[in-house]
C-alpha cells in the first residue's frame, strides 16, 4: 500500500466518530472492554486534570479500566491517582521476574499483565492541556472500524517556554530524528503525522503479539513491528486538535534521539539480515548496554559525557504469559477478553 494512498484513506479526524456516549453504544453493540493505560513519572502537577478528563469517559461508558503505572515518583504522582479510583501500580511490582523496570516503554509493556480491555489505549501523563478527545479518536476509530488494528494520534505539538512562543516547534526528535530516519528505512511510516505519540491504541490480540523496546525506543519500535504484524492497511491515525506537553532541554533530547535512531536502526538491519526472534520461550529478551558520548562546550570548557543506555527487549505478552509460573498470573475479569489471551 503506497503511503500517499494510505494517508489519503487512514488518516481520520476524531469528530468523525462521534460523542463518547455514542461510541460507548457501538462498543456494547459489538460486546467490547476498553482498557486505558498511563504511565506516570514525577506528573503530579499535571495527573490529576488528566484523570478528570478520563473520569468523564469512565462515566460516558467508553473507558472500562484505568491503570496507572508508575515509576515510583517522589512527587506525590501516585497518591493523586488514587484519588481518582484508578487503578495504581509500581511498575516494579508487574512482572517482576524480569527484574527492576527499565524506563517507560518497560513499564507499558508490565501493564498489559493486568489490563483486561478487548482495546488496550496508551495515553501521556505530562500533558498540560489533555483533552478526552486523544483517547476518543484512538480508540473510536478502533470501534467504529473493525479493520484497523492499531491507530495513533495525530496533533500540532506547540513550542513555548517564557516569552517565546512557536506554533508548530515542538516535537524535536520527531521531526529531526524520527521522521528523516523513517523516511529513510522504513517510507511505509512516512505518513504518520506522530510517529512518536505517546496516544495510541490496539486490539488486544494485536498489543499481545507485539515485543516492547525499552525506554524512549517504545513507540517507534512498536510502530515498525505493528506494520510488520498487520500491514500498513490495518493502521490508522486520528487528528486530535493540539497538545501541549513539557519541553526538555536539548541534552536529553539528543539522549532521546539516540535511542529512536537506533531502534530504527536495530529494525533495518534484522530485517535486512532476515533475523527472526526466536518467540517460543519468555527467555527471548534481548538487552543490549550502548554507551552514549555526548560531547559539550560548557561554561568551565569542553567536555565529553558519557551515558549507558540500556535498550532491553521484552517479548510478546502473550508469550511471557504462557510460561509464567500459575500462582504469578494476576486474576483478571471473567469475559471474553481474558480468554482472547490464550
Amino acid at each position: 500500500m503506497r503511503t500517499h494512498d494510505w494517508f489519503s484513506s487512514h488518516s481520520f479526524h476524531y469528530r468523525e466518530f462521534g460523542s463518547a456516549r455514542e461510541l460507548s453504544r457501538i462498543k456494547r453493540q459489538r460486546e467490547l472492554s476498553v482498557t486505558l493505560i498511563l504511565p506516570t513519572r514525577n506528573v503530579a502537577e499535571t495527573i490529576g486534570s488528566v484523570l478528570a478528563e478520563v473520569a468523564q469517559l469512565r462515566r460516558s461508558g467508553l473507558v472500562d479500566q484505568v491503570l496507572v503505572v508508575d515509576a515510583d515518583s517522589i512527587d506525590g504522582t501516585a497518591e493523586i491517582a488514587r484519588r481518582y479510583d484508578a487503578e495504581v501500580y509500581s511498575e516494579n511490582e508487574l512482572m517482576p521476574e524480569y527484574g527492576p523496570a527499565q524506563g517507560k516503554g518497560d513499564a507499558m509493556w508490565r501493564a498489559l499483565s493486568v489490563a483486561s480491555g478487548d482495546i488496550i489505549a496508551f495515553a501521556d501523563t505530562d500533558t498540560g492541556n489533555f483533552s478526552r478527545q486523544l483517547v476518543t479518536g484512538v480508540v473510536g476509530c478502533l470501534v467504529a472500524k473493525p479493520e484497523i488494528k492499531f491507530v495513533k494520534a495525530a496533533y500540532r505539538r506547540p513550542y513555548t517556554k517564557e516569552e517565546v512562543s512557536v506554533p508548530d516547534g515542538g516535537g524535536r526528535v520527531t521531526e529531526l530524528t524520527a521522521k528523516p530516519a523513517l523516511n529513510l528505512l522504513f517510507p511505509e511510516l512516512a505518513g504518520f503525522v506522530q510517529p512518536l505519540a505517546g496516544e495510541f491504541a490496539g486490539t488486544r490480540d494485536l498489543m499481545y503479539s507485539v515485543p516492547f523496546l525499552s525506554g524512549y525506543a517504545v513507540e517507534v519500535g512498536m510502530l515498525i513491528d505493528v506494520l510488520d504484524a498487520c500491514g500498513l492497511q490495518a493502521m490508522a491515525q486520528v487528528d486530535a486538535g493540539m497538545r501541549k506537553n513539557r519541553h526538555q532541554d536539548l541534552g536529553n533530547l539528543s539522549r532521546m534521539g539516540y535511542a529512536v535512531l537506533r531502534a530504527v536502526l536495530t529494525r533495518a538491519m534484522q530485517r535486512k539480515l532476515g533475523i527472526a526472534a526466536d518467540l517460543s520461550s519468555a527467555e527471548w529478551t534481548q538487552s543490549e548496554a550502548g554507551a552514549y558520548l555526548h560531547a559539550v562546550a560548557a561554561g568551565r570548557g569542553v567536555q565529553l559525557d558519557e551515558y549507558s543506555e540500556l535498550m532491553i527487549e521484552r517479548p510478546p505478552m502473550q508469550i511471557a504469559l504462557l510460561e509464567r509460573p500459575l500462582a504469578d498470573v494476576p486474576a483478571l475479569p471473567a469475559g471474553p477478553a481474558v480468554a482472547a489471551v490464550g
